[in-house]
């Protein structure tokens, strides 16, 4: 929606428009219909959000969730290693993995009979531990990380309430408050209104880290 009021800047308000519309304005539902491995087509709808919208987000990015990936690979390593070993080396059977052949009542070793041990399989299973211990490390920092956000970001309904009376000039590029106590309604740059509405949630100290104008690159 339109802003009632002029731009701080460029004193007109034609443009103007408040924080929340702009935000919500940039994520959209995008469908598209794509062919999958057994060649049946489907309907995948992404979410598309635009530099502007991310610029303006209350809240921080969440911590990415590709190193899960590598956890569920370590965990298909595991399995698959491990029932290799158990198959091939007959781990769960009474009968020992390699029994020389028999001939005639006597027992004749492989060397006697031309024959070759059968292969080790015990390596199988350092690997499946090894792979299992990388999944549970994998999955337990993963986990830290997203309580540690959820701890930071507690504050984000403080954060939200002064983003939401915020308001965004597409002509001058800036956003400003209006009549919110302790803030002026000089025209401020994306970065400076994102550490003000981060700063009110208790997480200021991340608007370093995520800056507004790398969000409007991507």
């Amino acid at each position: 929606m339109s802003g009632t009021h002029d731009c701080p800047g460029c004193g007109r308000d034609d443009r103007v428009q408040a924080v929340p519309a702009v935000y919500l304005g940039g994520r959209d539902s995008v469908s598209s219909r794509e062919r999958d491995s057994d060649g049946d087509v489907r309907t995948v709808t992404r979410t598309v959000t635009t530099g502007l919208s991310k610029a303006l987000a209350p809240v921080p990015e969440p911590p990415g969730m590709a190193v899960g990936c590598l956890g569920y690979l370590a965990v298909l390593v595991s399995l698959g290693t491990f029932l290799g070993g158990a198959l091939g080396g007959k781990w769960f059977q009474d009968e020992p993995a390699h029994e020389p052949p028999e001939l005639g009542g006597w027992h004749l070793s492989p060397q006697e009979v031309g024959a070759e041990a059968p292969p080790a399989y015990e390596f199988l299973g350092w690997i499946s531990a090894f792979a299992l211990i990388a999944a549970v490390l994998v999955f337990t920092l993963v986990y830290r990380r997203k309580a540690v956000f959820t701890r930071r970001t507690r504050g984000r309904h403080r954060a939200e309430e002064l983003w939401s009376r915020g308001w965004y000039c597409h002509r001058c590029g800036t956003a400003h408050f209006l009549d919110v106590p302790g803030e002026d309604r000089r025209p401020l740059t994306l970065q400076q209104f994102r550490e003000r509405v981060w700063e009110h949630g208790g997480y200021g100290d991340l608007a370093a880290a995520q800056r507004a104008v790398a969000a409007l690159d991507d």
